[in-house]
């Protein structure tokens, strides 16, 4: 279906949030089931610990070749749709496989190309808001959204049908990614390609200390929720939180993510995206600290709702500040490089958490507090060493923060 075919009532935007709203739809059925379903058809822990970490491997090995290959086509939308395709129709195999190598064959090829589009999406509805003057961040949010009510809806419709239903709800979410692709907009405009040239053409005009700092330092901020994700229910539960309100403490640090980005525009931010970064490295700094010392539930839902500024707007300020130094030439692989970084960080954390954990328990958390101090560390180097502009950013605009020189 042709994008001209939608009827013209309906903005780009918000076809754009339809989409997003899909994303990561498969995403939270697989956070929901997938160790259990796993372990139901004989895999081992060894083994269920390799399936989760090859996609992500072989994504770090392709992710700036998509960039790459999505940046020279005539637009974005292309490329998008075909790794819908491939991540909604791989996962069919797994109604035709049991065993540990035919299991991680298919997954690997399930959720590789749904990874490698993330940076993409995001990377092409960034710049077309910017183009059209509208609000990234309000798009964005549905793919939160998304993954709320996939988690939600999933885990209950699972346990109701039981083991069998987990690979047709996966398969369910895949597809409707994937058909949803094709109501996409045209992303880019041929009439405003020359004003979109500001900023570098070459990602080797920008990969400089300053820049790599900054981006380092987000990837660090990004990684310290990957140990949430991987250790925080082991330890509430050790806590004696009872399970029944692991799933409502998800919750709210996604809704809070989401409300975040929902309102981001109106907050009118007068600072560079490098001390939006800084600000959500120390918020989460101290969230960390506060998680080591075993807080009490209604503390634990508090310290949920900074996840609307540890998380959403440090993603923020980092999308910001990649795009304000890049051109469209390059704006899907530099956003591609940024998601190696922080998926290459994850690696590097959840490896160190586990030991910490063994070691020390809850307070393996004070290392993720000072991993966050030290990503804070890495951004304020960056400004050192490349001090933003003296016109600041707002929060809807991305063209005025950390201009390129």
């Amino acid at each position: 279906m042709s994008s001209t075919t939608i009827a013209p009532r309906i903005s780009p935007e918000l076809r754009a949030a339809i989409y997003h709203f899909t994303v990561f739809g498969s995403t939270g059925v697989a956070s929901v089931y997938l160790g259990i379903w796993l372990i139901n058809h004989g895999i081992s822990a060894e083994e269920i610990g390799i399936i989760n970490a090859a996609p992500l491997v072989a994504m770090l090995l392709v992710n700036q070749l998509v960039g790459r290959i999505a940046d020279r086509m005539p637009d974005w939308r292309g490329v998008i749709i075909v790794l819908s395709l491939i991540s909604g129709l791989v996962p069919i195999g797994l109604f035709f496989v049991s065993g540990f190598w035919g299991i991680l064959g298919i997954w690997i090829f399930s959720v590789m190309p749904a990874f490698a589009l993330v940076p993409v999406v995001d990377a092409a509805t960034l710049r077309m808001t910017q183009r059209r003057g509208t609000d990234f961040s309000a798009v964005r949010a549905w793919g939160t959204v998304g993954f709320m009510v996939a988690t939600l809806c999933s885990g209950p419709l699972i346990a109701w049908l039981g083991d069998a239903a987990f690979v047709p709800v996966f398969v369910a979410f895949a597809l409707l990614r994937a058909v949803l692709a094709f109501q996409l907009p045209q992303f880019r405009s041929g009439e405003d390609r020359a004003a979109t040239k500001k900023g570098a053409s070459h990602l080797r005009e920008v990969l400089k200390p300053w820049f790599v700092m900054g981006l380092l330092g987000l990837s660090i901020l990004y990684s310290t929720h990957s140990a949430m994700t991987a250790f925080a229910a082991i330890l509430w539960t050790e806590q004696g939180i009872s399970p029944g309100l692991i799933g409502p403490l998800t919750a709210t640090m996604a809704a809070a993510e989401a409300v975040m980005m929902f309102v981001w525009s109106r907050l009118k931010l007068k600072v560079s995206a490098r001390h939006i970064i800084i600000f959500a490295c120390l918020v989460a700094a101290l969230r960390w600290t506060a998680m080591a010392f075993s807080p009490p539930v209604w503390v634990l839902f508090a310290l949920q709702l900074l996840h609307s500024i540890t998380f959403a707007m440090g993603y923020l300020g980092g999308i910001y500040f990649i795009a304000n130094w890049t051109s469209d030439d390059i704006a899907a692989e530099a956003q591609g490089f940024s998601y190696v970084l922080q998926q290459a960080m994850s690696v590097v954390i959840i490896l160190a958490m586990g030991w910490f954990v063994a070691a020390f328990g809850p307070m393996a958390w004070l290392f993720v507090a000072a991993y966050a101090v030290l990503g804070a560390l890495c951004v304020v180097l960056s400004l050192k060493l490349q001090p933003p502009s003296a016109h600041p950013i707002t929060s809807d605009q991305l063209t005025v923060a950390d201009p390129a020189p």
